[in-house]
């Protein structure tokens, strides 16, 4: 009996993307030989946890690292570790009255719902969100208004969630972070570049493990001591309560080793595979389908529907794409203006037939 009869689940294609919702990414085979090899055998884990963050950091070319639970697990310890600054109190009474330093300033239009929101992270690692600028314009002007004796870091997130238009960049943070003495981390959980970020002088930088990288549930978090170390210190405290296990450890370094040697799919590599796709999707009455690239600008390129016909709304045909024995996930984030997106890069031939054909059936029906 396969795990879909056994638990009575549907069978689910993934053109959504990376998405925690529906479990992130497959892993390779050298994942899971990786995870076999921790789950049936021993470490003492401040070991383990330690002596692997050096050796990520020496593939990466930074100062040190550190593997989470998750992204989110990455921010809300990184902030706990800026506050208490490696405190021994601090790391069992995270919320002390005693910390008064708690101020985290981010721009307004970072501050997001990923699925769940920024700010409760922020709250979750005892910070305050204040917010630089407005939902559509922060300067670096704006963010340097906000600093004061309560400021514990920076925080930018780099992600398709945010607002893109009128936004400083990084580079700017960075030299906001440089001129007031403070820590800049930077939120990349979906970004691709594991080096980039750290180079161009965050202190702290968050990776998902399972979303580019194609490694199991796990963060990771690259950055300069002491903020790792600060970090490491979490696993005594908050930190408890979102520890990874020895088997996601190793697996999560043997899946960086793969991603940097053979890295994603490449953008010319998703447009001849998404080009069929297309025309098929343009032979369906009330479809107009193109190739997009991704909208923060990563090499990333998607099938984009307009639905064009008068007896469905695009909200219609995603519900629809979820319901019967194999459930179809789509980008939605513009239904509102009529629009799917179909991410591919977890989509092979077979399952693009079959998608095909559903969207076929679900726009033949009046």
């Amino acid at each position: 009996m396969n795990v879909y009869d056994k638990y009575k689940l549907k069978q689910v294609i993934n053109a959504s993307g990376k998405m925690t919702i529906l479990g992130v990414s497959k892993v390779s085979d050298s994942v899971l030989e990786a995870q076999k090899i921790g789950g049936q055998n021993f470490f003492e884990m401040a070991d383990l946890t330690e002596k692997t963050g050096r050796y990520i950091a020496k593939l990466l070319g930074a100062d040190n690292a550190t593997v989470v639970s998750s992204a989110s697990a990455g921010i809300a310890q990184a902030i706990a570790a800026v506050i208490g600054r490696g405190d021994a109190y601090h790391t069992m009474h995270p919320y002390s009255d005693r910390f008064t330093r708690r101020e985290i300033i981010m721009p307004k239009g970072h501050n997001v719902n990923y699925g769940t929101s920024v700010e409760l992270m922020v709250q979750q690692g005892g910070g305050r969100v204040v917010e630089a600028g407005y939902a559509n314009e922060c300067t670096p002007e704006q963010v340097v208004m906000e600093i004061t004796e309560q400021t514990a870091a920076l925080l930018y997130i780099k992600s398709h969630h945010t607002v893109q238009k009128s936004m400083l960049s990084i580079e700017e943070m960075v030299e906001i972070a440089n001129n007031h003495q403070l820590p800049l981390i930077v939120d990349a959980a979906a970004e691709e570049d594991l080096t980039k970020y750290y180079q161009l002088g965050a202190d702290i930088v968050i990776y998902s493990g399972a979303k580019a990288i194609e490694g199991p549930s796990s963060g990771l978090v690259v950055g300069r001591d002491p903020y790792i170390i600060w970090l490491q210190k979490q696993s005594k405290g908050l930190g408890r309560s979102m520890k990874i296990g020895k088997d996601n450890i190793l697996a999560l370094v043997q899946a960086i080793e793969d991603y940097l040697e053979h890295g994603s799919e490449t953008g010319e590599s998703m447009t001849l595979r998404i080009a069929p796709f297309i025309s098929a999707l343009n032979a369906i009455s009330g479809v107009q389908a193109e190739i997009v690239q991704d909208s923060a600008g990563r090499e990333i390129f998607r099938a984009k529907v307009k639905i064009t016909a008068t007896h469905k709304t695009a909200q219609e045909v995603i519900e629809e794409l979820k319901q019967g024995n194999v459930a179809v996930y789509t980008r939605d984030y513009q239904a509102n203006n009529g629009i799917i997106e179909f991410d591919i890069r977890s989509v092979d031939e077979v399952e693009m037939g079959l998608i095909i054909e559903k969207m076929t059936f679900i726009m033949e029906e009046e």
